[in-house]
């Protein structure tokens, strides 16, 4: 009786803490994707004259670290499950990871500057590999300590702080740009305005150290998991699984075959936005003549995709995380067509990047709590390494065929084209995964909606 009466309640405050980790991965991925790919393709502009057969060239390239993260993602997913030490299970990669990452990062664009393209491609390659050791880790942490109905607010939180990080990204690029950005006339006698490009990357290596600190000195991950225990148990029972999940048991058939097509839906949605992040700066100088576009479509993406994080979540709690999402992908496929059919009309182009970031915010929300309702309390890392090794691999995949689809028509304007044909195609798969009906009606007696645990 007393189960039937109990609230489940998300602690706030500490979601915000955990967040800071995610928040470091999104800032730092903001600038990676900004200046790697313009940094690779003036280095490549030597060589090759038109852009267009550097694009191919800049799309394998990108796809060189997401190669590692194939690999090194489920690794690490299931080594920080079986982890155990005095400071948890995945604080540990945490914390060492944003070190390191934070002190490697600047030399992507130290290598740039001394006009080393074999630089650049090592540093970025690097960078990732550390990133990816504890990016898997990093996004555990949070269904570690949140009963499973609570996860879509809790993401939803923790993608609304890490969004603010890539609109910080986004901001430095526009002001720095790879020579002065917004600054360059103020600067012009300085002679060498290309040490703009700099700056970004040791704001964001700073922003990262301090929130490596704050994240240890707040987050006390073992008595988070103690304190929590209760709440994660009773949150199994409100599980919109189709059965029950237990440790060391398969999943049931239907159970598997959901997270089969979810796996595939993840696949194409995110080969659909990543090409646009991968290739938005060249992009943006060649539809629009100049990459400053580039910040632009990236910071009306991100606001409202962030705007929108904490209603996905409201929404999923009400009707569901599998019609949130539909909405989602139907909201990308019109977003990116509006785009598409209307880019001379700035106002129409930027109503439809603004429709595709709401879209996102409504997948991106629930789809990775999607994953590990699926997962054990012990196995959450094993889980989480399956949801990113195959976002990392249509991270792999979307650079190179983008670039050949690219170079094969010779113009860029066909980016947008190929994102809404596997939005489509994400669709048309995930329609198919079922739901738990009857959880989802009786899933709302037994949360609060963002109440704030603040003791």
């Amino acid at each position: 009786m007393e189960n039937k009466e109990r609230k489940l309640v998300l602690n706030t405050k500490n979601t915000l803490y955990i967040s800071l980790a995610f928040f470091s991965i999104l800032m730092f991925w903001q600038i990676y994707n900004l200046y790697g790919t313009y940094f690779i393709d003036a280095m490549l502009a030597e060589v090759y004259e038109e852009r267009y057969e550097r694009a191919y060239i800049v799309g394998i390239i990108m796809a060189l670290d997401n190669f590692f993260a194939l690999f090194m993602l489920p690794i690490f997913g299931v080594l920080s499950d079986k982890t155990t030490s005095k400071y948890g299970r995945r604080i540990p990669y945490i914390v060492l990871g944003m070190f390191f990452a934070a002190l490697v990062f600047p030399l992507i664009a130290v290598a740039y500057l001394i006009n080393s393209l074999a630089g650049v491609v090592i540093m970025m390659l690097l960078v990732l590999i550390i990133m990816n050791i504890y990016r898997n880790p990093a996004i555990a942490l949070m269904p570690d300590v949140t009963p499973k109905p609570l996860r879509s607010k809790a993401n939803g939180i923790i993608n609304l702080i890490a969004y603010i990080g890539a609109i910080l990204a986004s901001a430095l690029f526009f002001i720095f740009g790879v020579d002065g950005g917004i600054l360059s006339n103020q600067f012009d006698s300085i002679p060498n305005n290309d040490l703009f490009s700099l700056v970004p990357f040791l704001i964001v290596s700073g922003i990262m150290l301090v929130a490596m600190i704050v994240l240890f000195i707040k987050v006390k991950e073992n008595q988070l998991v103690e304190a929590s225990k209760e709440d994660m148990e009773y949150g199994e029972k409100l599980s919109l699984t189709i059965e029950e999940i237990q440790e060391d048991v398969p999943l049931s058939k239907e159970d598997k075959r959901n997270m089969i097509l979810l796996l595939f839906a993840v696949f194409f949605w995110f080969a659909a936005f990543n090409a646009i992040e991968t290739f938005i700066s060249v992009y943006s100088e060649e539809v629009f003549g100049d990459e400053f576009w580039a910040g632009l479509i990236t910071a009306i993406l991100v606001v409202f995709a962030i705007l929108s994080f904490i209603p996905a979540a409201i929404l999923a709690s009400k009707i569901g995380r599998k019609y949130t999402i539909t909405i989602g992908l139907v909201a990308l496929v019109v977003g990116f067509l509006l785009a598409y059919l209307i880019n001379q009309i700035h106002f129409v182009f930027f109503l439809g990047i603004a429709i595709a970031g709401i879209g996102w915010a409504l997948i991106n929300v629930n789809s990775y709590p999607m994953m590990v309702e699926m997962s054990h309390k012990n196995n959450v890392g094993k889980y989480t390494g399956y949801y990113y090794t195959s976002s990392m691999l249509a991270q792999s995949f979307t650079p190179v065929i983008a670039g050949l689809v690219i170079l094969i028509n010779k113009v860029y304007d066909v980016l947008l084209p190929y994102a809404i044909v596997l939005s489509i195609a994400s669709l048309l798969v995930f329609i198919f995964i079922s739901e738990n009906k009857e959880a989802v009606k009786n899933i709302k007696k037994g949360i609060d909606v963002f109440d704030v645990d603040i003791d």
